[in-house]
């Protein structure tokens, strides 16, 4: 072990001076001579024998670089010490036969994440899953969210709202959901097909035929029958009425850009049958303004959501607010979010809604403005993400409107 160290130390002594550029670039030539076999130490016992070339490790012959060198790549052939670094053409071996190592294989690709579709569905009944969205939730909270909080306000002072007719329209919510996008996948399946992020559709990839979705509709449209024979005659009237807005909505893309505004007419029609399934009437001065509370929020929201797709719509003449707010459409739905939270203050007002309301309307006051202040417009993700989150600004709205009559 003393020897070992002693030549060691030698070794690193005649290394000290030796310039990094050479090592790197002519490695052989750089290093000093191997040391002498022949003793220059005294003959000496206390003394370490000089290093012999047989079997030392470090006497080990250095082998040379191959020629031609070429640079590692344009943007890393120099170091942080500004030595150009070099590695060999591409199968081109050492000089001593051994060959380059082949490139590192990138580990396979992580299969998609599996949902409880591909689960629990039978695999012939996937596509019709998909159609109407069930996979997709968060456009049947935007569906229920108006009529929880017709039906919640309508509740009598210091009672809960009828659960009953709660878990009804969350079932009509889901039927009028599927329904709504069958309708829209069946009018729009040629634009769909042109655009990114909706082109894997069931009826715009192929995987449906028009006929099939014409008589999934159908399906749909029997399993709303039963929702329908629970209502008040005003309630049926209400609901006829909004079938032409339901099937008329898609077809709006094609000749306004205001269709997401008649989207908001659409999807809050809800809050009027609501209201009339629990009293039997239309109160104008409570209903009105969530009307026209809720029809803003989905202009606000949708804008958003069109700007997903706003580069293939300008492609194909497909109009939408996004398109027509365009750089100005922060300070747009600003305007529609503050017209929002105006008309949901006035109806819980009318309403003669208590106190705990208006701290829950502040916080979904705060909520909107979160996701119009910090919302990417140019980024299809972040749209996505803030629509989705509107979920919880209706929830929050009903959790003040339950908590305001349970209090009064």
């Amino acid at each position: 072990m003393a020897l070992l160290r002693a030549a060691a130390a030698d070794l690193l002594r005649r290394h000290r001076h030796v310039p990094l550029a050479s090592l790197i670039l002519h490695p052989a030539r750089s290093l000093p001579p191997p040391l002498s076999t022949e003793s220059s130490c005294p003959d000496d016992p206390s003394t370490p024998r000089p290093i012999t070339r047989h079997g030392d490790l470090f006497a080990a012959p250095l082998r040379r670089w191959p020629r031609p060198l070429i640079p590692v790549s344009s943007s890393s052939s120099v170091d942080g010490t500004g030595v150009r670094l070099y590695s060999h053409p591409s199968g081109a071996g050492s000089a001593d036969g051994d060959s380059t190592p082949p490139p590192q294989q990138s580990p396979p690709a992580k299969p998609p994440p599996t949902s409880w579709v591909d689960r629990w569905v039978p695999l012939a009944a996937r596509p019709y899953v998909m159609l109407a969205r069930i996979d997709k939730p968060y456009g049947t909270w935007l569906l229920a969210w108006p009529c929880f909080w017709s039906i919640t306000m309508a509740a009598m002072p210091g009672e809960l709202p009828d659960m009953r007719m709660l878990a009804l329209f969350a079932y009509g919510s889901v039927l009028i959901r599927g329904v709504g996008c069958t309708i829209n996948d069946l009018l729009d399946r040629d634009i769909d097909r042109k655009i990114e992020r909706t082109k894997s559709r069931p009826l715009a990839s192929g995987i449906l035929t028009p006929t099939q979705g014409v008589g999934f509709l159908g399906f749909q449209l029997l399993l709303g029958l039963p929702f329908l024979h629970q209502l008040n005659n005003l309630s049926q009237i209400l609901v006829v009425f909004s079938l032409p807005l339901v099937f008329s909505y898609p077809l709006m893309k094609r000749f306004t850009y205001w269709a997401q505004a008649y989207l908001g007419l659409v999807a809050n029609w809800g809050a009027l049958i609501g209201w009339a399934a629990m009293k039997g009437t239309i109160d104008p001065a409570i209903i009105l303004p969530m009307y026209t509370a809720g029809t803003c929020w989905i202009l606000v929201i949708d804008t958003i959501y069109a700007h997903q797709d706003k580069e293939d719509d300008l492609k194909i003449g497909v109009k939408s607010t996004a398109i027509r707010f365009g750089d100005s459409t922060k300070p747009w739905i600003s305007g529609f979010g503050a017209a929002c939270i105006a008309n949901l203050a006035l109806s819980g007002y009318n309403a003669d809604l208590a106190w705990p309301y208006y701290p829950f309307l502040a916080a979904a006051s705060a909520h909107l403005a979160w996701q119009i202040s910090t919302v990417d417009l140019s980024d299809p993700l972040d749209c996505n993400r803030r629509f989705v989150s509107n979920k919880w600004f209706g929830a929050l709205i009903f959790g003040g409107i339950l908590c305001g009559r349970l209090v009064s």
